[in-house]
């Protein structure tokens, strides 16, 4: 004997317009171009549709041509706190023109980017933000070609095909560099992601401008140490091979605060000060950072104003008098108490303070 149906009943577009007393057409209008219809006929639509429980079939609605309400955002790490307020800025720009985000992570692979890439343009996605996995941007400038507007999310770019929304990072590794040299640190490990993540390349070089600047030679000031991972835990095997070096670094820098969060627990493990021992600045100033054993001195990026700025110029793209443009926003130094001046040896073997021997040359930096 057949079992009766337990799946609940979907009411159609014909339910609501029967039970509203419109037509179809209204209906549609009510959905599509309530502009064109009076407040009192929509009322009398939605209620009907409260009542009925009606949801709009959105997948059906892009068939017919409708233009799809969902923005894809394409990530590094999701699991990275700093896009946190980024996701939160772009959401609450979509959501201003009704719309909603998806949200993936590349791990840094480019097969993984590719093929979220390939999946929200089958999903007929409004556009795509891209924190890209490589330097090349072939494969997006195609992309937009094709007809998916395409965004980079914090990253420049030097193409006049795609918008992007970026925080200057060579001059937030400027900012912080030139801290530490403000406080007479001469030897600083650069505690570095990979060479093919843009914004690793834009904070080293702007550590090397402020090296530059306070009439120092980089290659004798800065120590690279590529990091086994952009995670706190990628910070503890370059602690490890600090310790063994004959003249070690009296500061780190860290690429994000992830890394620089990671540094600080493997330092205070093995029984050693900060910032006396070793001082540390990190990158990004997500929430937590503030609030650890040891507040981390940061460069704060504006994360929220990043994410929203980012969406607005994705949904600009539509626009008939739309012009590509990128925006540029400006970091921060935050000063907290994982950085002091630098300790030296005097000729007798006691510590003494090395002092502030450097002024900095760079505005906004005491």
């Amino acid at each position: 004997m057949a079992s009766s149906s337990t799946h609940p009943l979907r009411h159609s577009v014909r339910d609501v317009a029967r039970l509203a007393g419109v037509s179809v057409a209204t209906v549609s209008n009510v959905m599509n171009r309530p502009d064109v219809v009076t407040a009192a006929t929509q009322q009398r639509v939605q209620a009907a549709m409260d009542q009925l429980g009606f949801v709009r079939n959105r997948a059906a609605a892009q068939l017919r041509g409708s233009q799809s309400l969902s923005v894809g955002v394409v990530v590094l790490d999701v699991g990275n706190p700093f896009f946190t307020d980024v996701a939160r800025g772009i959401e609450d720009r979509v959501a201003e023109d009704g719309g909603m985000v998806s949200i993936c992570s590349t791990d840094e692979i480019m097969e993984k980017e590719a093929r979220y890439l390939r999946m929200l343009q089958e999903q007929g996605a409004r556009g795509i933000l891209v924190i890209p996995a490589a330097a090349k941007l072939r494969h997006l400038e195609e992309i937009a070609r094709r007809g998916t507007p395409i965004v980079l999310l914090d990253r420049a770019s030097r193409s006049v095909d795609l918008c992007a929304a970026a925080v200057d990072d060579v001059r937030g590794g400027e900012l912080a560099a030139a801290h530490l040299l403000g406080l007479g640190h001469r030897r600083i490990a650069f505690l570095n992601g990979p060479s093919s993540i843009r914004q690793c390349v834009d904070r080293r070089r702007g550590a090397a401008r402020a090296v530059r600047a306070a009439g120092l030679d980089p290659d004798e000031v800065l120590v690279d140490i590529q990091a086994s991972s952009p995670k706190a835990d990628g910070a503890e095997p370059a602690i490890e091979v600090l310790r063994e070096w004959p003249q070690p670094p009296t500061a780190i820098m860290c690429v994000n605060d992830l890394l620089a969060t990671g540094a600080l627990r493997a330092l205070l493990r093995r029984g050693l000060r900060v910032p006396a021992d070793m001082a540390i600045v990190g990158y990004d100033d997500i929430e937590f950072v503030s609030l650890i054993s040891v507040p981390l001195t940061t460069v704060r990026q504006p994360k929220y104003q990043l994410g929203y700025t980012a969406a607005d110029l994705l949904l600009s793209e539509t626009q008939p008098d739309h012009r590509h443009r990128q925006v540029l926003l400006q970091p921060e130094l935050v000063v907290r108490a994982s950085t002091g001046i630098a300790q030296r040896r005097s000729a007798s073997g006691d510590a003494d303070m090395a002092g502030s021997a450097l002024a900095s040359s760079l505005d906004g930096v005491s």
